[in-house]
C-alpha cells in the first residue's frame, strides 16, 4: 500500500461530497459505508460509491470502508464495488485473523472473476477493540494483502467502550493501545499504519497534539474526517526541513570518515556510526517518498 499521510473519509451515500473529496488534498480518499451510512439506505450507498469509484477524473487513490464480515452485509458491499478504481477496502472491527482469512478469499474470487491482478484490493484493517488490539500481529499478517492498519482511538468509540478508560487530553490512557499496534504493524512488515480520527472537529488545537504524537510514535498517516484535518495531517508525517538537512550531513560526515577508515564520526555533537546511516536513508527515503 502506498504510503498515505491523510486518508479522508466521507460518507458513501453523500454523493456531492464524495466527488469533492478528491479535490481537498487527501493522500487518499475513503468512501464509508458502514457507521455513516443508516442501515435503510445501504443499497443507495453502494451504488453512489460504485459510481465514485468509476470515475477516473481524479487520481487521488479510493478506498471503501465496508461493512464488518459479521453484518451479512459485506458480500453485497464487495459485490458492488470491487472493480479498476478501487485501491482497497478497509474492514470495521477487525478482531481475529480469521476475518481477515475469509475477507482475503472472497477478494481473491472476486477478483478472479473480474479479471483483476491477485491481490490487487488492499485491506486496512481497523484494530478498534480488545481482541483486535490482543490479536493484532496475527491479524496483520494473515493475508499479503493487508497493507494497513487504524487503530479506532476516537473519543467514544469502540475501541474507548470496550477498554472502559476515560479520555484525557493528553491520551494517557490510549498509549499502550497505540505503542502496541504500532510495534504489531511494524513486525508484521507494514510501514504505513495509520492513527484513528479524532472526533472534536472544532479542536485543531488538540488534533495536531494528537497527530504529532502519533508521528513520534511511529506512525505514517492519519485518517481524518474533515477537510480542515487533512493540512495538518500531511504537513506533521513527513520528516521536516531540520531532520532532512541533519540525516544528509549525517550521510555525508560518513562517507569522509570511511574514506578516512573510520566507521564513526560526529555530526552536531552527537556520535554516529554506521548503523545511524540506516536510519537516514530511511528517513531521506520517506521524505522522497511523500514529496513525490
Amino acid at each position: 500500500m502506498e504510503l498515505v499521510r491523510s486518508l479522508l473519509s466521507v460518507p458513501g451515500n453523500q454523493m456531492k461530497m464524495l466527488h469533492k473529496a478528491s479535490g481537498y488534498g487527501a493522500d487518499a480518499v475513503i468512501a464509508d459505508l458502514e457507521d455513516s451510512v443508516p442501515v435503510d439506505r445501504k443499497a443507495e450507498g453502494r451504488s453512489m460509491t460504485a459510481e465514485f469509484l468509476a470515475d477516473a477524473s481524479a487520481n487521488t487513490p479510493k478506498y471503501v470502508r465496508v461493512n464488518a464480515i459479521g453484518t451479512g452485509l459485506l458480500d453485497d458491499d464487495l459485490d458492488a464495488i470491487v472493480g479498476p478504481g478501487l485501491a482497497g477496502i478497509q474492514h470495521p472491527k477487525t478482531d481475529s485473523p480469521d476475518t481477515i482469512i475469509a475477507v482475503d478469499e472472497k477478494l481473491s474470487r472476486l477478483e478472479r472473476e473480474r479479471g483483476l491482478e491477485p491481490g490487487s484490493v488492499q485491506v486496512i484493517a481497523s484494530i478498534e477493540s480488545v481482541a483486535g488490539v490482543y490479536n493484532c500481529f496475527h491479524i496483520l499478517s494473515a493475508a499479503a494483502r493487508v497493507g494497513s492498519c487504524v487503530v479506532g482511538i476516537a473519543e467514544n468509540g469502540d475501541l474507548h467502550r470496550d477498554v472502559g478508560y476515560t479520555h484525557t487530553a493528553g491520551g494517557e490512557e490510549s498509549l499502550f493501545i497505540r505503542s502496541k499496534v504500532i510495534l504489531d504493524a511494524r513486525h508484521a512488515g507494514i510501514t504505513n499504519a495509520l492513527d484513528g480520527v479524532f472526533s472534536s472537529i472544532g479542536n485543531m488545537e488538540g488534533y495536531e497534539i494528537e497527530t504529532k504524537r502519533a508521528r513520534q510514535l511511529g506512525y505514517r498517516g492519519k485518517k481524518v474526517i474533515h477537510p480542515k484535518q487533512i493540512e495538518p495531517a500531511n504537513r506533521i508525517f513527513m520528516p521536516t526541513d531540520e531532520e532532512i538537512d541533519f540525516h544528509e550531513r549525517v550521510l555525508a560526515a560518513l562517507d569522509a570518515a570511511e574514506a578516512e577508515g573510520s566507521a564513526a564520526t560526529t555530526v552536531d555533537g552527537l556520535m554516529v556510526d554506521i548503523a545511524m546511516a540506516v536510519n537516514a536513508r530511511r528517513v531521506l527515503d520517506w521524505a522522497r517518498e511523500v514529496s513525490g
